[in-house]
């Protein structure tokens, strides 16, 4: 039997790309698509979509029911630059879906969760180079915290109810198809936007800020290769670290003026350089490519000419 799989916040950045590959891998049929509205029409009229607010329980167990689901994708969530505007808000989001989901898996049919971290899990006290799996965490958001108390509710559920759930430690995520949902390393997809439409940027960290990025194919192809992997293969319950490139706003700037070389940045730091400098400028993801064989593809510029090119479809015919 196919695997039935639920995507709670489909329509999120990376939710909506989740959806679409998962859909290619186990046929439209086999993966439902649900978040709190429709503001993603292609993918509602793609294939099966439920209307689901990630904090009703009895809404997540009803489609859960409904359609035989044995595996489920929480992708919903308040980001970290939202998150401060919003802190219970983010915190009533991102800790009651999670429970409503791990207590689903607790005691029904479901086989196996996927639940995203994040970077924003470390903080200033935490080596910022090469950022080891296991380390001091002391989050400075309200995003990053309900991540890193997330982390230990996921491990928790794991050794004590033998719930199979799986985790990444996301670091920036960079995608053509999707815009931006409120985080603070979201100047990276911002500037291609920008670059195409205006020539211009006004980015809002300083260009020397550090930080572990990736390209969204490799985010696709982790979140999968992960849920593929053996059982017995896996050693990390809280959430695996995940690397694949750094860089700073300077050096993504120049990447782009290879191509659009009229292109011009300024620099504006707001009240996101705070998060940005409490985060990792690195991270070592040896554990993740150990255990589950993890590879990533796309360096910086490779990732330029493919965001450029796309967008330039988009924008300019």
């Amino acid at each position: 039997m196919p695997s039935k799989i639920l995507i709670i916040g489909a329509c999120g950045q990376i939710g909506s790309e989740l959806t679409t590959k998962l859909r290619e891998i186990h046929g439209v049929e086999n993966v439902i698509a649900s978040d709190i509205n429709t503001r993603k029409l292609d993918l509602v009229n793609s294939g099966p979509f439920e209307i689901i607010d990630a904090k009703n329980f009895n809404a997540i167990k009803d489609c859960c029911k409904h359609y035989n689901i044995d595996t489920i994708y929480l992708m919903a969530a308040l980001l970290s630059a939202t998150g401060e505007k919003y802190p219970m808000e983010a915190w009533d989001l991102n800790m009651n879906s999670l429970f409503h989901v791990l207590n689903l898996a607790k005691g029904s049919t479901i086989k196996k969760v996927y639940w995203p971290s994040s970077i924003a899990v470390f903080g200033p006290t935490t080596p910022r180079k090469d950022t080891p799996q296991h380390t001091i965490c002391e989050p400075t958001t309200v995003y990053g915290i309900t991540k890193q108390v997330g982390e230990r509710w996921c491990e928790y559920y794991h050794k004590k109810y033998g719930v199979d759930v799986r985790s990444i430690r996301y670091p920036g995520i960079i995608s053509h198809k999707a815009m931006p949902g409120g985080g603070t390393t979201d100047y990276a997809v911002e500037i291609y936007h920008e670059a195409i439409k205006h020539g211009s940027y006004e980015c809002f960290l300083s260009e020397d800020t550090n930080l572990p990025m990736m390209f969204m194919d490799d985010a696709i192809k982790a979140t999968i290769d992960l849920m593929d992997a053996s059982n017995e293969d896996l050693t990390i319950r809280s959430s695996y670290n995940l690397a694949a490139i750094s860089f700073t706003p300077k050096q993504i700037y120049e990447s782009i003026k290879v191509h659009l070389p009229h292109f011009e940045m300024t620099y504006k730091p707001d009240f996101r350089q705070a998060i940005a400098d409490s985060w990792p400028s690195s991270i070592d993801d040896s554990v993740a490519r150990k255990d589950w064989n993890w590879q990533h593809h796309f360096d910086l510029d490779a990732m330029t000419k493919v965001m450029l090119k796309e967008l330039k479809i988009k924008y300019l015919n």
